[in-house]
């Protein structure tokens, strides 16, 4: 086995990210402690405005996670036990287990093959008298395709949410996630583009009345002076985080524009080999959360990678429906061929603010090579 001698290259260095705002970072911390004020309150409050500003909304509110965003999102909907509401096979696990700590139902469809949003046609086909809300979920930090989706639901009368967790920044044909759909739903996990120094999400919309409705869930419903007018449930933003990110938040067009340039340069490095490079639409910007690739002999060149000090990451490697807990469900392999395919060849490099163009130009470099001396008809390992 033949390893690198050369520094190891994280798929993530938050140390990196992080680094160069220690300083304002920790006035943050001082200001929240000094202020008293932990939970909700005027720190919160103004990254509440700040980031509907920055998203393109009127109404952006801030909750203790994504998961918890989807939940509360899909409640103010007027979600309840036993309806459904349909989600695509291959995403992330939240977008489901939101679904169904409520009470509710997954139903799951296939994604199509360019940006990874829920297939129209298979959305349609899976619709029901019991279908209260349609989850688009945008991959990587690229909006799937919005458009049929949205006409899909006014057809129907039945909302669009935007799972946008992985997707701040983005946009479908000039419309920022959130500004066309019932609301997008935020990550604010550490990882993510716009990540805190711990837990977090948000909800973004233009409707007064589910704004509204939102906010009064995650305080238990409470309407004031302990006069709980609705069920709802304990997913408050910390005030501390609220200030870690309204910090980053400052920072975060030139984070984006970062990835970016990162990312031009892995397609001009990748150009000509048998790698899928993540699609580049002009109606829509990336905001590259992942750098993401389709890979022929995946696990084979993931390995090689990993001898070479490279780090990876396969997200994801099981379809939603495809995990233990949904075993009940009885689906058989093949009931998502789109979702399958891409549980097999999805593999994410490293790309964040603070990777240098040398580290970028040495992954391309090593994927290159892998391809020249194992070519096609080398070995089946690890997906085709």
């Amino acid at each position: 086995m033949k390893t690198s001698l050369e520094p190891p290259i994280p798929l993530l260095d938050l140390g990196a990210v992080h680094g160069a705002l220690a300083e304002e970072l920790l006035g943050d911390f001082e200001r929240v402690l000094r202020s008293g004020q932990f939970i909700l309150g005027p720190e919160h409050d103004a990254f509440e405005r700040e980031l509907a500003l920055a998203s393109g909304v009127r109404h952006a509110i801030g909750v203790a996670s994504g998961t918890a965003a989807l939940s509360i999102a899909l409640l103010a909907l007027g979600l309840e036990p036993g309806d459904e509401v349909i989600v695509p096979a291959f995403t992330y696990f939240a977008s489901a287990s939101a679904v169904t700590s409520l009470g509710a139902r997954p139903v799951f469809v296939d994604v199509e093959p360019d940006r990874l949003g829920p297939d129209p046609a298979r959305v349609e086909a899976a619709l029901t008298p019991r279908t209260r809300a349609i989850m688009a979920v945008h991959l990587y930090g690229l909006s799937c395709d919005l458009g049929p989706l949205l006409e899909l639901g006014r057809r129907r009368s039945i909302a669009v949410l935007e799972d946008a967790a992985q997707a701040i920044g983005a946009d479908d044909q000039g419309r920022p996630v959130g500004s066309s759909s019932a609301a997008a739903t935020l990550s604010f996990f550490p990882t993510k583009n716009l990540g805190g120094l711990g837990d977090g999400g948000a909800i973004l919309t233009e409707d007064d009345a589910l704004a509204a409705r939102a906010r009064l869930l995650r305080v238990h419903g409470d309407a004031g002076n302990y006069t709980h007018v609705a069920l709802g449930t304990n997913a408050r933003l910390d005030a501390l985080q609220a200030a870690f990110l309204r910090t980053k938040l400052r920072h975060l067009p030139a984070w984006t524009e970062a990835r970016r340039a990162l990312a031009a340069r892995y397609r001009r490095g990748l150009e000509g080999t048998p790698v899928g490079l993540p699609p580049n639409p002009d109606r829509a910007r990336h905001t590259y959360h992942q750098f993401t690739i389709v890979a022929p002999r995946r696990d084979a060149l993931a390995s090689r990678l990993k001898e070479r000090g490279i780090a990876t990451r396969v997200y994801y490697p099981l379809t939603v429906p495809a995990q233990p807990c949904f075993r009940s469900l009885g689906l058989s392999p093949g009931s998502f061929p789109v979702s399958e395919r891409l549980t097999r060849e999805v593999l994410s490099l490293p790309i964040y603010p603070g990777l240098a163009a040398d580290q970028v130009d040495r992954v391309a470099r090593e994927i290159r090579a892998f391809y020249e001396e194992t070519p096609a008809g080398a070995g089946a390992e690890g997906g085709s």
